[in-house]
């Protein structure tokens, strides 16, 4: 399609052959508004996407442990004799690590905030905010949307060190489950550097 280049005031001639008035020059955005290329979808704001299968498969990975530690200390709470399918032996038990004063609120919060906080809540309750978190932060395509992932990674990642020191050199223990969730948040925080350093728009098949 041809524009024409538009000369301001030149002279429109009348019906009688006559030069009229002088038309004014339009506003320079009505002029070049044809030739502005047009707004792609990643112009439109704030869009969604698949968060792709790794960070599906972890965060919904992560849920399910998190759910499962829930039920765990539950029971253990209603039955002191209860016995979880992670329960391997005296050195291998989930239920009693869930139950001890660092399976809530990380063994921190009541100390500085008190029991009745309403941070005081089990480790579980927290990882399910989390990977709930990632999940929805992984499907939107924003620059601040990957920044949140690094640094609720980071956040998780500094947790699961803190929680291993516990584990391994307080309790003496070895928890399958709080084990495979430290990974699930190690496979994460990778994702979200790796996924931080690529291009907004690039779509997420990892």
């Amino acid at each position: 399609m041809k524009y024409e280049t538009w000369q301001p005031n030149r002279p429109v001639m009348g019906a009688g052959g006559g030069a009229a008035r002088s038309c004014p020059a339009p506003a320079p955005w009505l002029v070049l508004s044809p030739l502005a290329p047009r707004a792609g979808p990643e112009d439109m704001g704030t869009t969604w996407g698949s968060p792709g299968w790794v960070r599906l498969a972890l965060c919904l990975a992560g849920l399910v442990l998190s759910l499962y530690a829930l039920h765990v200390k539950a029971a253990r709470a209603r039955d002191r004799d209860y016995r979880a399918l992670c329960d391997v032996g005296t050195a291998i038990s989930c239920s009693r690590v869930f139950s001890s004063r660092w399976g809530k609120g990380f063994g921190l919060v009541e100390h500085v905030l008190g029991q009745d906080s309403i941070l005081n809540q089990s480790n579980s309750i927290f990882g399910c905010i989390f990977y709930t978190l990632q999940l929805l932060l992984g499907c939107l395509r924003t620059r601040w949307a990957s920044i949140l992932l690094v640094l609720s990674s980071l956040v998780s990642l500094a947790g699961s060190i803190y929680l291993a020191w516990i584990l391994f050199f307080v309790l003496y223990d070895f928890c399958i489950v709080c084990i495979t969730t430290y990974a699930i948040n190690v496979g994460l925080m990778l994702l979200s550097f790796r996924n931080v350093q690529e291009p907004q728009g690039k779509a997420k098949g990892h």
